[in-house]
């Protein structure tokens, strides 16, 4: 998504967005990144596993 016009434009406005809050509200952007690195976690678990292919190998 990240190739297309739009995919550019998304992950533009989230770049901005992430840096306005981190310019004005500092404090809270600090004190909530624990939390937000223990919701990373299960996320990339979810979206990172779709590429391994989940083959199950038959043994005879």
């Amino acid at each position: 998504m990240v190739g297309t016009s739009l995919g550019w434009a998304v992950t533009l406005a989230l770049a901005a967005l992430g840096v306005y809050l981190f310019a004005a509200h500092t404090g809270h952007t600090l004190s909530a990144l624990p939390y937000l690195l223990l919701l990373v976690c299960p996320l990339m678990h979810l979206f990172m596993h779709r590429g391994h292919g989940h083959h199950h190998e038959r043994r005879e």
